[in-house]
């Protein structure tokens, strides 16, 4: 898959991902396709280990796999950033 389909893909996968989870999450257009981008490679990692396939083209199993792990992520984030702010600030 091109730099230009990673890139869509991520954008698509980053905007699902984020209207499953709605919340004050970072960033804007640049962090959605970028967790979008890290969500496929995560998803793909995670569907070829459990041989659901990986994110191998524009469709709509790859896109599936491509929002599931944005939403991990999105998860992820969501529980280690608190914990991280609570060190920061001395609490």
């Amino acid at each position: 898959m091109g730099i230009l389909l990673w890139i869509a893909m991520g954008l698509l996968a980053g905007i699902l991902a984020k209207w499953i989870m709605p919340g004050a999450d970072p960033g804007g257009l640049i962090v959605t396709t970028l967790i979008g981008i890290a969500g496929a490679i995560v998803g793909g990692m995670i569907g070829t280990a459990f041989g659901f396939g990986s994110v191998t083209g524009f469709d709509v199993r790859s896109l599936v796999i491509a929002t599931g792990g944005a939403v991990l992520l999105l998860y992820a984030y969501r529980v280690v950033s608190p914990r991280m702010w609570a060190t920061s600030r001395g609490a």
